[in-house]
């Protein structure tokens, strides 16, 4: 059976303009777009879905993910490493309110288990439970006794290079896909660490070298400069944070702009800022450590666009000041802060978020996965639209209704 979608206003991830169209999908593939004007014969086995008033567009990826940090805007957690039964249900869970907020896929920033991801994904490729497309990854690596990132129960095989390369084969055993070094600490943890080098240039670059013999890809933490370097040097493919990026980072990051990518994770730089806690918990110095960030990346961002570096909306999402199911706030940061159009925001969270996760999403064209969201409204218009799950009348991932529009008495034609 086909799905036909008619009579949309197409956002096609591109960045173009919005243009009157509908599209065919069959099987968990589009199969055409058709601009006003052009006919679709629908027959009586057909489903044919009303877009009139509404934009249809590709569904969002989520680029720095942590479907295992507890919190999202269904359940709030006070602590951050939960019993293992308690941590699978509150991972579970937030991989489906990712898909109920838009997010049809989600690259994976890091765990709080071995292979909890890993688990997560063939649950959600089997269908058993509902969750974007992901791409798994593991804890966090540090250096054993760093400060400033504890991020749960290491996974840690001996130090030096030796124990980067056999941290990563345990990785590759585990089934993970992308492999997240903490290079550098973090304020919001250990006021003054970000500036805190944590592996040398040696150890990294044996941790991608390793990885990439193995078709893995490597993600970093890297707030100092020198972190910077050393991960862009090490062929590291994506960089989070960049907060205190030099001039020679910034070289460093343009002229590796066609392999990398970079997501600064605004959301919880923001969400510190704007955090009332009670009065028990203090983010004081959390909120002095969020300012300069703030400050930093509203220079640097646009600069890294103007250059040409893929740069993606994605910004540490799980904690209970900024829970998992807020995502799409990014959005409208990188309008407000970082100058984007709304137009260029939604096109770093589909089309460039389909080029990080190396799959056919992220564009409205015949040949790629059927990975829809018809937005009852303009995202164009106001990136915030998204921010409301309820204007999402449809959202379809494998060419399969995840929710369905609520007239979907949608016509068997």
């Amino acid at each position: 059976m086909r799905t036909i979608i008619r009579d949309v206003q197409l956002f096609d991830g591109s960045g173009a303009p919005l243009r009157p169209a509908s599209v065919v999908v069959e099987g968990d593939r589009i199969a055409a777009v058709a601009d006003a004007g052009e006919a679709i014969d629908a027959d009586g086995t057909d489903l044919v879905i009303d877009g009139r008033g509404k934009t249809l567009m590709p569904g969002l990826v989520e680029a720095h993910a942590h479907l295992s940090w507890p919190s999202s805007v269904e359940k709030m957690y006070h602590q951050f490493v939960l019993p293992p039964d308690e941590m699978r249900v509150a991972t579970w869970r937030n991989a489906r309110v990712l898909l109920d907020h838009g997010f049809t896929s989600a690259f994976s920033a890091g765990a709080l288990g071995d292979t909890l991801e890993v688990e997560l994904k063939a649950e959600i490729e089997a269908g058993r439970t509902p969750g974007p497309r992901l791409r798994p990854s593991t804890i966090e690596r540090a250096p054993e006794g760093a400060e400033g990132i504890e991020t749960g129960k290491k996974l840690s095989i001996g130090e030096g290079v030796e124990g980067m390369r056999a941290f990563v084969r345990k990785c590759a055993e585990n089934g993970i896909e992308t492999v997240k070094l903490v290079v550098s600490g973090e304020d919001a943890l250990l006021p003054g660490s970000s500036q805190h080098v944590l592996y040398s240039q040696e150890e990294v670059s044996a941790a991608v070298e390793e990885a990439h013999k193995r078709g893995m890809m490597v993600a970093a933490h890297t707030q100092a400069a020198e972190a910077v370097k050393i991960a862009l040097r090490a062929g590291i493919d994506v960089l989070y944070h960049c907060s205190y990026a030099d001039e020679e980072a910034l070289d460093l990051l343009e002229a590796a702009r066609d392999r990398i990518f970079m997501a600064p994770a605004i959301g919880v730089i923001v969400a510190t800022l704007e955090a009332s806690p009670p009065p028990h918990i203090d983010m004081s110095s959390m909120k002095e450590m969020a300012k300069p960030v703030v400050e930093n990346t509203s220079k640097l961002i646009p600069e890294l666009k103007r250059r040409g570096v893929r740069v993606l909306p994605g910004g540490d999402y799980g904690f209970p000041f900024n829970p998992n199911g807020r995502n799409a706030r990014d959005l409208e940061h990188f309008v407000t802060l970082y100058g984007y159009t709304p137009a260029e925001a939604l096109s770093a969270a589909t089309k460039l978020g389909g080029e990080i996760m190396g799959l056919e999403v992220g564009l409205v064209k015949p040949g790629y996965l059927a990975d829809l969201l018809l937005v009852d409204g303009d995202p164009t218009d106001d990136v915030r639209i998204l921010q409301d799950k309820n204007k999402l009348s449809m959202i379809m991932k494998d060419g399969r209704l995840h929710k369905a529009p609520a007239d979907a008495a949608a016509v068997a034609a």
